[in-house]
């Protein structure tokens, strides 16, 4: 179990203690991304990883967050099932996570109960998936508008709301100043900006939920 409030690692032990199946849990526990990425890459195997998203970085290995851990969890262990529990309920964040690792799990903190968090742990124990509400909801609403917010869109909304200016883009992305115009006017069709700027997609991207 990862995660940077310790607090909550007890919680998650106490609930997943209650299982139906009778399991008895052999835990370790991680409260950054250096204790996690010493344990991913040692001997040891794991069953199941819970891993937070928000987690203090591993500069040294230029680990940032939780997915950049799910990414050597999947490398090292491929075996071993991955919950990305995260506090971030925006779209894009939510699809990146899936996207970059197809966790077995993904579940919004603020979404789910003790009995949700329980019947995530058994479904997956036993070979399935399981996806919170939020979750399920926020990539539902990409993928249905999935011809506007191609990967690259994605990267320009998050880069916007980073405070990244347009013009500095092309150092964070592989295209042509036109090549991201062209897909900020499609980010505009999709957010039915007809006149606008940066902050104008910002603002919408906010209230869609995307960043």
């Amino acid at each position: 179990m990862i995660d940077d409030h310790p607090s909550m690692i007890e919680g998650y032990k106490i609930i997943l203690g209650y299982n139906n199946f009778g399991y008895e849990l052999e835990v370790k526990s991680a409260f950054n991304c250096e204790t996690a990425y010493e344990l991913i890459t040692g001997e040891e195997k794991f069953d199941v990883v819970l891993l937070d998203y928000s987690l203090p970085p591993f500069e040294e290995m230029k680990i940032k967050n939780g997915l950049d851990l799910a990414l050597v969890l999947r490398k090292e262990k491929p075996e071993t099932k991955l919950v990305v529990l995260t506090s971030h309920s925006e779209a894009l964040i939510i699809y990146e996570i899936i996207n970059a690792v197809e966790p077995e799990g993904i579940l919004v903190k603020s979404d789910f109960t003790g009995d949700e968090l329980i019947e995530a742990f058994e479904k997956i124990i036993h070979g399935g998936k399981f996806k919170s509400i939020t979750a399920q909801q926020s990539l539902s609403e990409l993928l249905s508008h999935r011809e506007y917010l191609d990967e690259y869109c994605r990267k320009i909304i998050t880069l916007l709301s980073q405070g990244i200016k347009t013009k500095n883009l092309p150092t964070y992305l592989n295209l042509s100043m036109s090549a991201i115009e062209k897909r900020k006017v499609q980010i505009k069709e999709y957010f039915s900006i007809e006149k606008g700027n940066d902050e104008d997609i910002i603002r919408e991207a906010k209230k869609a939920g995307l960043v």
